[in-house]
């Protein structure tokens, strides 16, 4: 059962995807690409990467990039950019909520606008904070459960959408830099476009935790 609603959405996205436009454009997300500019380059991890415009962009600013995603057309998409900006970047297809066979060695790891269910949700984060060195980032950009009544991007589902102090909860192993919740005009492709209530959140492994 589990399985069957796992391909359902892996379909969902493939549907979404199969277009010639990139629905949410080509340029990164605007948290993410002021992380990677101000950071030096390491191997990152980008879960539910889409069509890959951030994978792309980190790539360029000399990042290792590993992403994954459900959906082969979001992956198609993603090579298809990568190839046209001249870099490589390592992107399979994965299950997010299948927790094995990465290793703890990743200098960040963004979830940006990676909206998962918050029966897995804190599952998921906290095996993802565990995939970092020490020294490490978690980066998330997702919106907030305000965005709800909005019609500017995000799930339509109020178990997909994220409040403060959960993501404090989550990622409470790690040192956060910042933990905001901001209403951010989004200029992303056609699907995150307008005012929208975002959270953003930077965090970093440390012994001193």
């Amino acid at each position: 059962m589990f399985r069957q609603k796992i391909m359902k959405m892996g379909n969902h996205w493939d549907i979404r995807y199969a277009t010639t436009e990139y629905i949410y454009g080509t340029e990164p997300n605007f948290y993410f690409k002021n992380f990677i500019d101000r950071h030096e380059p390491g191997k990152i991890l980008l879960p539910c990467e889409g069509e890959g415009r951030n994978a792309v962009y980190a790539a360029l600013r000399g990042w290792q990039v590993d992403a994954f995603d459900t959906s082969t057309e979001g992956r198609k998409k993603a090579l298809k950019l990568a190839a046209e900006k001249g870099v490589e970047i390592n992107y399979f297809l994965h299950d997010v909520f299948d927790t094995n066979g990465f290793e703890a060695d990743y200098d960040a790891v963004a979830l940006i606008f990676a909206h998962l269910h918050s029966s897995n949700r804190r599952r998921v984060h906290r095996y993802f904070s565990g995939l970092i060195k020490d020294g490490g980032f978690i980066v998330l950009n997702a919106f907030a459960k305000e965005q709800l009544p909005l019609n500017t991007g995000g799930p339509k589902d109020i178990e997909m959408l994220y409040h403060v102090e959960e993501i404090r909860e989550d990622f409470n192993t790690l040192h956060i830099l910042e933990l905001v919740q901001k209403k951010i005009q989004l200029d992303e492709g056609n699907l995150h476009s307008g005012w929208s209530e975002n959270i953003l959140f930077l965090a970093q492994k440390s012994d001193a935790i």
